[in-house]
């Protein structure tokens, strides 16, 4: 059983910042990669940001030059700093992590997902 959970979500202002932090625990052979996602509503989940196990990071379009994601590997946990918030930003921001249970099971877990909302 593989356990994601996110903190960090909250309401701030536009320009203001924020950090999530998601921890992944469980049986895990191996944590490939980690991410986050958010879905605003009436919009489909969408790709915030990825890291995996050697560091290589991806954005969206959208949060490039103003969120940063990093991972402790020795921890398993992925944090995501947010800066610049635009109103647009506001979603639900769920995490997610990929890899293995052992040498041939895979998982692909997400949490239950934190509420973050930018507003004057």
């Amino acid at each position: 059983q593989v356990h994601v959970v996110e903190s960090g979500g909250g309401l701030v202002h536009p320009g203001g910042s924020l950090s999530l932090t998601c921890e992944v625990s469980g049986s895990i052979f191996r944590l490939v990669a980690m991410g986050w996602y958010r879905q605003a509503p009436g919009k489909e989940r969408e790709l915030v940001a990825t890291v995996n196990s050697g560091g290589g990071t991806d954005y969206a379009d959208s949060v490039k030059g103003r969120f940063t994601i990093a991972r402790d590997n020795s921890l398993n946990t992925v944090y995501l700093q947010m800066s610049s918030l635009k109103p647009e930003d506001t979603a639900v921001y769920y995490c997610n992590g990929r890899g293995y249970l052992n040498y041939r099971d895979v998982f692909d877990s997400w949490g239950q997902g934190t509420q973050v909302t930018v507003s004057s």
